[in-house]
C-alpha cells in the first residue's frame, strides 16, 4: 500500500532534488505542483560564480536510474578517475580514486543537469511547474503554504498537506518553521570561504588533463578544478575568511589576488586570463553544515536534501545524498499507507546517514588540503589498496564505500572506516611496510571486519 495520489503533492524548490523527486512521484501517478522562486532555468542563464561544480557518484546515479533519466544525462558527464595533485614545485601526480575500471566519479554542470531534470519532470502530465514563485513559508496551524508571484507581488495560499521542501540550504520553508518554534536549526559555518574562477578551453580543448579532479593542496587552503564539457574547467579557491596572509581578508584587491595565485599556484596562472576580473566580479561564498530537527511535521510537511541536512562540498556528496533521499522516499511509498508514516520512517532512516556524511565531508577537507602529499597518508593509502585487493569482501577504503558502494549506508561507511583506520595504524609501524606482515593483516581484518555484500 502507499499514500493514495488523490491530492496534489507540493514540492518547494525545483533544483536538482526537487526536480528529480517530481519525476519519481509522477511516475507513481501523483499530481505534483513544483514551485520555484527563480525564473525558468531553461530560459535564463545561471548566475556565474555561485555554484560549486558537482561530482556525480554511484548513489546519485542509482537514483537517476530509478527515475529512468540516467541515459539522458550521460552526455553531460565527464569521468574523473582520480585526484591530479599539483605540488608547488610543479610536480603533478595522479592519485586514483579506486582500483576498478568503473570506480570513477563524474563532473557535471549544475545548470545543464537541472534543466534536463526539469524537462523530464514536465514531460509527465501530472507535473505542473510554477517558476518565479517565492515561498513565504508554511503555516501548519492553518494548513497552508504561502507563495508570492515575483513579477506581480500577488500572494496566494495553497493547502499545505502534503508538502516536501527541497529548497536548499537557505530553505524558506525551514526558516518559517523555525520562526514558529516548530523546528530547531543549528548552522555550523566553516571559517573558510570559496570563490570560483574559469580555466578556459585552449584551442577548443581542455588545458589540463581532462579525466581528473585537479587539486593544488597548500596546507590550510587549496585550489581545485573540475572539467566541463565545453573544454573549460571550473576552478574553486577554498581559503580562510580572515586570520593571516593566506586569507580572503588580505586579498583586498584583484592585484593582490593575482600576486597570491602567482606565489601559490604558479602553474595555473597562465591558464586563467580572466583571474583578476573574476576575482572582482564573483561573489565570495560561505561553507557550512545545517542541522535541523525534526525533519517532518505529521503528514503535512517534510524537509529533504539540503533543506534538512546541508553539508560542505568536500566529499562531493551533497547532490548525491539529496538524490539518495529521493530514492529512499520513493522506496518507502511502497511500504506505508500514509504520508505521516512515510515521512516518519524517512527521517528515522536518513537522519543518521546525513549526520555521518556531514562529518566525513568536513574530515575530507582536511585530507584534501593538508594530507594528500603527506608520506604517512600515501603509505597508508597504499596499504589500504593492498588490503582491498586481498580482502575485497571485507576491506573497502572509506572513500570507496562512500563514492562507489551505494549498498553501504553512510553511517556504516563511517563506522567501518573507523575500524579500518585502526587496522591501518597498527600495520603502518616502524617495523611494518605495505605487505610486510600479511599474517597480521589477515588476523586484524578477519577479526574486526565482517564481510560486506558487494555488487562486484
Amino acid at each position: 500500500m502507499k499514500p493514495a495520489p488523490h491530492r496534489p503533492v507540493n514540492i518547494v524548490g525545483a533544483g536538482l532534488a526537487g526536480a528529480l523527486l517530481a519525476v519519481l512521484l509522477a511516475r507513481r501517478g501523483y499530481h505534483v505542483a513544483l514551485c520555484e522562486r527563480r525564473p525558468d532555468p531553461r530560459q535564463s542563464q545561471p548566475e556565474r560564480g555561485r555554484s560549486i561544480n558537482l561530482a556525480l557518484a554511484a548513489r546519485g546515479m542509482r537514483a537517476l536510474e530509478r527515475a529512468n533519466v540516467l541515459e539522458r544525462i550521460r552526455p553531460l558527464l565527464i569521468p574523473m578517475r582520480g585526484r591530479m595533485v599539483h605540488e608547488l614545485s610543479g610536480q603533478v601526480t595522479l592519485q586514483p580514486y579506486g582500483q576498478r575500471e568503473d570506480e570513477v566519479i563524474y563532473s557535471v554542470g549544475r545548470g545543464e543537469l537541472n534543466r534536463l531534470l526539469i524537462e523530464a519532470a514536465v514531460h509527465h502530465p501530472g507535473v505542473s511547474v510554477h517558476f518565479s514563485q517565492q515561498c513565504l513559508g508554511a503555516d501548519p496551524a492553518r494548513n497552508v503554504l504561502r507563495l508570492r508571484a515575483q513579477p506581480t507581488g500577488s500572494e496566494r495560499e495553497v493547502a499545505l498537506t502534503p508538502t516536501i521542501a527541497t529548497d536548499g540550504a537557505g530553505s524558506a520553508v525551514r526558516s518559517s518553521l523555525a520562526a514558529r518554534g516548530l523546528v530547531s536549526v543549528r548552522e555550523e559555518w566553516l571559517d573558510h570561504d570559496y570563490k570560483e574562477f574559469t580555466i578556459p578551453a585552449a584551442a577548443g580543448r581542455h588545458a589540463l588533463q581532462r579525466e581528473a579532479l585537479h587539486i593544488w593542496p597548500r596546507g590550510g587552503f587549496m585550489l581545485i578544478a573540475l572539467p566541463n564539457i565545453d573544454g573549460s574547467f571550473t576552478a574553486t579557491l577554498f581559503l580562510a575568511r580572515s586570520g593571516g596572509a593566506a586569507s580572503f581578508a588580505e586579498l583586498t584587491a584583484p592585484a593582490l589576488a593575482a600576486q597570491f595565485f602567482a606565489r601559490e599556484f604558479p602553474d595555473v596562472v597562465p591558464l586563467m586570463p580572466d583571474l583578476c576580473a573574476e576575482f572582482a566580479a564573483h561573489p565570495q561564498g560561505q561553507l557550512g553544515s545545517v542541522h535541523a530537527a525534526p525533519w517532518h511535521l505529521g503528514d503535512q510537511l517534510l524537509l529533504l536534501g539540503d533543506a534538512a541536512h546541508a553539508i560542505v562540498p568536500f566529499h562531493g556528496q551533497g547532490m548525491n545524498a539529496a538524490f539518495e533521499d529521493c530514492l529512499a522516499l520513493d522506496t518507502l511509498l511502497d511500504a506505508h499507507e500514509s504520508w505521516e508514516a512515510v515521512f516518519a520512517q524517512f527521517e528515522a532512516l536518513r537522519r543518521p546517514n546525513a549526520a555521518a556524511i556531514a562529518q566525513m565531508a568536513v574530515e575530507n577537507y582536511t585530507e584534501m588540503r593538508d594530507t594528500v602529499l603527506d608520506a604517512r597518508y600515501l603509505r597508508r593509502k597504499a596499504i589500504a589498496m593492498e588490503l582491498e585487493r586481498r580482502f575485497p569482501d571485507r576491506f573497502i577504503p572509506r572513500y570507496s564505500m562512500v563514492m562507489f558502494h551505494p549498498e553501504i549506508p553512510y553511517v556504516e561507511a563511517l563506522r567501518r572506516g573507523g575500524l579500518q583506520a585502526q587496522i591501518l595504524a597498527e600495520l603502518d609501524s616502524a617495523e611494518n611496510s605495505p605487505g610486510a606482515d600479511p599474517r597480521l593483516a589477515e588476523k586484524l581484518v578477519s577479526e574486526r571486519l565482517t564481510p560486506v555484500t558487494s555488487p562486484h
